[in-house]
C-alpha cells in the first residue's frame, strides 16, 4: 500500500477563506460590545512645539459626545516600553501628527465632529524634517535596526578602491515610503470589574500587544487579553502596538464603557511608522574581470527624537557579494519628523536597491553581462563573518531565472529595441533576506476521538498562517490535515512571537512541531485508553533558539524584469516580471507563491508610484491617503511568475523552511530600475522613475 503523500509541500487553500469572503470573520473594530463608544484621535497641527490649551467646551456641548482626553485629564501611564505609546501624558509636541486629544463619543461620526470642534493652542518651534547628506547632526549610532554594528570593515576599502582598475561612485536616493495596510489600525478595548484589560487590536502579534499594554498600565502579563484573530495586512506597521492601543485602553478605563478607534488613513503616516528615507553612497572596485576588490556602503537616514530607529540599508551587503575589501556604515539624524520602523524587509529592500543598481553599473562599465557579473562575485562563505552558508541558492536562482526568462538572447546595448514609441528594456537583480527564528511556545491536544488541536499565539495577517500551522501540526502527528483544528491569534494562547521579520512559519511551526512530536511520542508510549479530558503536550524553543547557529543563513533570489518605457509621456510600464528564489522547504506553493508575488508587486510600486515627501514648512507627509500615495493596481501589475529551487537545508528548523514574505520585495525595484535604464539609456539614481523624472531623458 502506497504512503499517503506528506502535508507539507501540499498546496492547501487556506482555513480561513470561506470566512473572509462571507464576512465571517471578524476584525478589530468589528467587535462592538454592548454599550460601545467611539474615539477620534486628534493629531497635533504643528511640526514641533508645546500645547498651551485645549478648549474643550464647544466639543463637549456636541449631542453624543461624552469626554474628551487630553494631557491634562488621561489616565496617567507608567514609562511604555516604546516611546511613541506615551500619548497625552505631557504637552510637547514632537512632530506633526502626534496625538494631542482624544474625543470619545457614542458614534464615529460624532466623534469626528467633537474632534473638529476642539479649539487648540500652541506654543511652536522652529523645525527641521529634510534629510541630506551634508547636513549637519548625522551621527553614527552603535547598531541599526535588528541588533547589527553600525560600521564593519574588512581590509583597507578606500585604498582598495582608488587602486582599482574600474570603478563606480554613485549616490542612490529613496524618499520616506510607507505601509499602507488594506485594513487601518484599530483597537476595541474595555476593562472589566476586577481590572483585566481585553483589546482586540489589529496587530502582528498580539503576545507583545499584551506586554505593551500590561507595561504602561502597570499590569501583570496575565491582566490583559489581547486577541489579533484576523488581520487585513500589516507589512511591518503592525509590528508593535501603535498609539490607538493605548487610547481606546485609556478611554475605556476613563469612561468606564468599551471604546473603539479605528485610525483614519490620512492619520496613518504620522502615527503607524514608515520605512526612512535613505540616501546611500556606493562604491565598487573590480580588477577588469569583474572580479570586485572593493564595496564601500554608506548609508545615512534619519530618526525621529522620540526614539533611536535606524534603517540597516547597508546591512545586506555584508552578505551579497566577495571581495577582498569592505565597508559598510550608517549616519542617521534625529529630525523632526515622526517615528519610523519596519516596512516590509526593512533594510534589504531600500539596500538591494541601491547595491544591485550599482552592480548593473559596474557590468555595463566592464561591458560584462550583469548576471555572469553576480556569479563571478558568489562567495562560499559569508564574507564580512567567514561563517559557511548554511545553503546558498543565488547562482542556481540567477541560472535558472535567466533560462527562464529568455535573459540569454537579450541585446546589451541600450535604448535600441523599439516599438513605435514604446522604449523596450530587461533588467536583473539579486535579493537576499536572513533567516530569523524567535522563540515561541505552543502546546498540543489529543481527544478521544482521534481529533487534535494545536495552540500557539501565531497571527495571520494575510500569508495563510493557519493553513500551514496546521500543515507542520498533521505531518508531525501523522495525521490529515483536516483531523487538526488551529487555534490563534490570542495572547491567552501559549506565548509565540510575532508576525514580522519572515520569521512566523519557522518559529510558530518548530514549536508546534516539538509540541506534536512529544504528543505522538506520549500516545505511541501509551498502553491505555486516552483520559475523558484527552491528553496534552506543551513544548517551547527557547533552548534551540537562544543557540548562536554556526552557519549564515539566508534565502536568496533573482528577479529578471521588462518595461517599455513610453517616449513620448514618460510613463513606464512593467510588461513581464519573473522571480526565482531559494528559501528553503516550501511547506505550501500555493501561498508561497502569493507570499512572493506580492512581494514583488510592492517593489514595481516602490520602483515606478510610491513617493511620499516631507513638507519643509509645515512639517508632514504630502501624500497621506490613497488617493495621492500610489501604490500599484491591478493595471499596474503584469504577468508575474514566482518560481524556486528546491533546497535542502538541514541546519535551519525541523521543517526546513526559510522565510519568504519579504524576500519578494528585495532587489525587486532594482530590476525595475535596471531595466528602465537598458530601455531608455539613462540612470535615474532616485525613486520612484516616474513620467516627470524621465521625460527629459527622452526628449
Amino acid at each position: 500500500m502506497s504512503q499517503a503523500p506528506s502535508p507539507l509541500g501540499s498546496p492547501l487553500v487556506r482555513r480561513e477563506g470561506r470566512d473572509k469572503v462571507t464576512g465571517r470573520a471578524r476584525y478589530a473594530a468589528e467587535h462592538t460590545p454592548p454599550g460601545c463608544l467611539y474615539g477620534r484621535p486628534v493629531p497635533a497641527t504643528v511640526a514641533r512645539g508645546r500645547v498651551r490649551a485645549v478648549h474643550t467646551e464647544e466639543a463637549l456641548a456636541l449631542p453624543g459626545v461624552h469626554a474628551v482626553l487630553t494631557h491634562d485629564n488621561a489616565p496617567a501611564l507608567k514609562e511604555p516600553d516604546d516611546p511613541v505609546l506615551a500619548v497625552l501624558q505631557d504637552d510637547r509636541v514632537p512632530h506633526r501628527g502626534w496625538y494631542v486629544a482624544l474625543v470619545v463619543a457614542d458614534t464615529p461620526e460624532r466623534a469626528r465632529a467633537g474632534a473638529a470642534a476642539l479649539r487648540i493652542t500652541y506654543e511652536t518651534a522652529a523645525h527641521d524634517v529634510l534629510l541630506s547628506a551634508d547636513r549637519p547632526g548625522l551621527y553614527t549610532p552603535v547598531t541599526v535596526n535588528g541588533g547589527y554594528p553600525a560600521v564593519r570593515e574588512r581590509g583597507d576599502a578606500e585604498r582598495a578602491f582608488d587602486t582599482a582598475p574600474v570603478q563606480i561612485d554613485a549616490t542612490y536616493t529613496i524618499g520616506p515610503l510607507h505601509n499602507h495596510p488594506m485594513e487601518p489600525h484599530a483597537t476595541t478595548a474595555w476593562w472589566t470589574d476586577d481590572g483585566h484589560l481585553t483589546v482586540h487590536d489589529s496587530s502582528q502579534g498580539s503576545t507583545t500587544v499584551r506586554d505593551s499594554l500590561a507595561a504602561a498600565f502597570g499590569l501583570r502579563p496575565e491582566q490583559v487579553t489581547a486577541v489579533s484573530e484576523h488581520v487585513g495586512g500589516g507589512f511591518g506597521a503592525k509590528g508593535t502596538p501603535r498609539p490607538q492601543s493605548v487610547l481606546a485602553a485609556m478611554a475605556a478605563r476613563h469612561t468606564g464603557r468599551p471604546v473603539k478607534i479605528a485610525l483614519p488613513r490620512r492619520q496613518m503616516a504620522a502615527v503607524v511608522g514608515h520605512r526612512a528615507p535613505t540616501v546611500q553612497r556606493i562604491r565598487l572596485g573590480a580588477e577588469d574581470d569583474g572580479t570586485l576588490t572593493s564595496i564601500v556602503h554608506e548609508a545615512d537616514t534619519h530618526t525621529s527624537t522620540v526614539k533611536e530607529f535606524v534603517e540597516q540599508a547597508a546591512v545586506p551587503t555584508r552578505t551579497m557579494y566577495g571581495s577582498a575589501c569592505s565597508r559598510t556604515a550608517h549616519r542617521v539624524v534625529a529630525l523632526d519628523v515622526p517615528s519610523p520602523s519596519w516596512m516590509r524587509a526593512p533594510g534589504e529592500a531600500p539596500g538591494m536597491y541601491a547595491l544591485e543598481s550599482a552592480m548593473d553599473e559596474l557590468a555595463s562599465a566592464l561591458g560584462m553581462d550583469p548576471v555572469e557579473l553576480r556569479l563571478r562575485n558568489d562567495p562560499v562563505d559569508e564574507p564580512d563573518s567567514g561563517r559557511p552558508f548554511s545553503s546558498r541558492g543565488l547562482a542556481a536562482c540567477l541560472e535558472e531565472g535567466a533560462e527562464r526568462f529568455g535573459w540569454r538572447d537579450r541585446d546589451p546595448r541600450p535604448a535600441i529595441h523599439e516599438e513605435g514609441p514604446l522604449l523596450i528594456g530587461t533588467g536583473v537583480a539579486s535579493a537576499t533576506y536572513p533567516v530569523y527564528i524567535a522563540a515561541s511556545g505552543a502546546s498540543a491536544h489529543a481527544a478521544t476521538d482521534g481529533s487534535f488541536r494545536v495552540r500557539v499565539n501565531a497571527t495571520d495577517i494575510g500569508t495563510g498562517a493557519r493553513t500551514v500551522v496546521a500543515q507542520i501540526a498533521a505531518a508531525a502527528l501523522d495525521t490529515p490535515v483536516t483531523n487538526v483544528r488551529i487555534d490563534i491569534g490570542s495572547s491567552d494562547l501559549p506565548d509565540a512571537s510575532m508576525a514580522g521579520g519572515s520569521s512566523g512559519t519557522a518559529s510558530w511551526g518548530w514549536a508546534v512541531h516539538k509540541a506534536c512530536t512529544g504528543l505522538l511520542r506520549e500516545l505511541r508510549e501509551r498502553t491505555g485508553p486516552l483520559p475523558p479530558e484527552g491528553l496534552t503536550f506543551a513544548a517551547d524553543t527557547r533552548r534551540e533558539t537562544a543557540e548562536e547557529p554556526p552557519y549564515a543563513r539566508h534565502a536568496f533570489g533573482a528577479h529578471f524584469a521588462e518595461v517599455a518605457v513610453d517616449s513620448r509621456t514618460g510613463e513606464t510600464r512593467v510588461r513581464r516580471m519573473l522571480g526565482v528564489f531559494a528559501a528553503g522547504r516550501i511547506l505550501n506553493p500555493l501561498t508561497a507563491r502569493s507570499q512572493f508575488i506580492g512581494g514583488m508587486t510592492m517593489g514595481i510600486g516602490m520602483a515606478l508610484t510610491e513617493a511620499c515627501a516631507l513638507d519643509p514648512a509645515f512639517g508632514d507627509f504630502v501624500e497621506n491617503d490613497l488617493a495621492s500615495y500610489h501604490v500599484p493596481v491591478g493595471a499596474d501589475v503584469p504577468r508575474i511568475e514566482a518560481h524556486w529551487i528546491d533546497e535542502h537545508d538541514p541546519h535551519l528548523n525541523p521543517m526546513g523552511s526559510k522565510g519568504i514574505g519579504e524576500i519578494g520585495i528585495v532587489g525587486a525595484a532594482a530590476a525595475v530600475g535596471n531595466a528602465v535604464r537598458h530601455a531608455t539609456g539613462a540612470r535615474l539614481r532616485t525613486l520612484p522613475l516616474t513620467p516627470d523624472t524621465l521625460l527629459p531623458y527622452l526628449l
